[in-house]
């Protein structure tokens, strides 16, 4: 298939696994379950943790690989959590946990391709490493999602089914 196709495909599913995922952080936030969108944010971040292995694959390790690699380990067990022990005792934080880092973790990537891509916020930090602008935002955004986190693992409580 051509690589042009398949970023785009990339693209879209991390769009909405973004997307979706900002919809289920503030249902976290809001002690709100969304059944439907948490399942299409789990489906599509993991989809794009495996379409960053599969259609762009290379001879070594990369940054956006090992992401990926990350991205796994805490959304595999914020599913099981979910989906196998209903969010019951510890599991109710390790999903909480997890979802919030994994989309922090596409955020974190989109914030890095946004700044390679587009090309006024390439010209403020054209290396995306020590530039103020990039450090600045990719903090931000750090924090926002630590803020995030914490205010969902106080506030989601809920209802345990047996």
């Amino acid at each position: 298939m051509d690589s042009q196709i398949l970023t785009l495909l990339h693209v879209a599913i991390t769009l909405i696994a973004i997307l979706s995922g900002l919809v289920v952080a503030y249902g976290l936030v809001t002690d709100q379950r969304m059944t439907i969108l948490t399942a299409i944010f789990l489906v599509f971040t993991l989809l794009t943790g495996i379409t960053g292995f599969f259609f762009f694959h290379r001879d070594q390790l990369t940054p956006a690989q090992i992401t990926g690699v990350i991205l796994a380990v805490t959304l595999l067990p914020a599913m099981y959590g979910l989906y196998l022990q209903n969010l019951r005792g510890i599991w109710r934080g390790v999903y909480i946990i997890g979802a919030v880092v994994s989309l922090y973790l596409n955020v974190f990537v989109l914030v890095i391709q946004s700044f390679q891509k587009i090309p006024f916020l390439n010209a403020l930090a054209p290396t995306q490493t020590t530039e103020p602008a990039f450090a600045e935002t990719q903090g931000a955004v750090l924090l926002l999602f630590i803020v995030i986190g914490a205010m969902a693992y106080k506030r989601f409580r809920p209802v345990i089914f047996a």
